[in-house]
């Protein structure tokens, strides 16, 4: 079961790699991302998801992370876990049309906050991928 972990570690940095982009591509151009980047976000979220009960599964049945530092077992999972917070953060801050919840007071386009939690996303999950391989 480690090894699906590890395989789809990589895919949810990559998920999370084409949704920054996507979205930053879209704020330049002054376009929308476009109806598929809807698409990208369920399988995101899913991928995220899976990923996070794959690693639960490994941390029940006594498989801990070996990484250095004091820390690094801890922050794998901190780092693994906490995507799906900001994943939430981002739809209440799509669903309000404003980031009020994040102290900004100004209109927000439904995707900008699925784009910056992707960007934060992508950090988060590489570092996890990083302290789980034990770099």
């Amino acid at each position: 079961m480690s090894a699906l972990h590890r395989i789809v570690g990589f895919a949810v940095v990559a998920i999370f790699a084409l949704g920054w982009v996507w979205g930053l591509v879209a704020r330049i151009s002054r376009k929308g991302p476009g109806d598929p980047y809807w698409v990208w976000l369920a399988v995101a979220q899913v991928t995220a998801g899976l990923q996070a009960v794959l690693g639960t599964v490994l941390l029940i049945l006594g498989r801990r992370v070996v990484a250095p530092g004091a820390l690094g077992g801890w922050l794998h999972y901190v780092y693994g876990y906490l995507p799906l917070l900001l994943f939430v953060v981002a739809h209440v801050v799509a669903r309000a049309g404003n980031a009020r919840a994040i102290g900004l007071d100004r209109p927000v386009q439904p995707w900008v906050p699925f784009a910056w939690a992707s960007f934060i996303c992508f950090g988060l999950t590489l570092r996890a991928l990083m302290t789980g391989l034990g770099l």
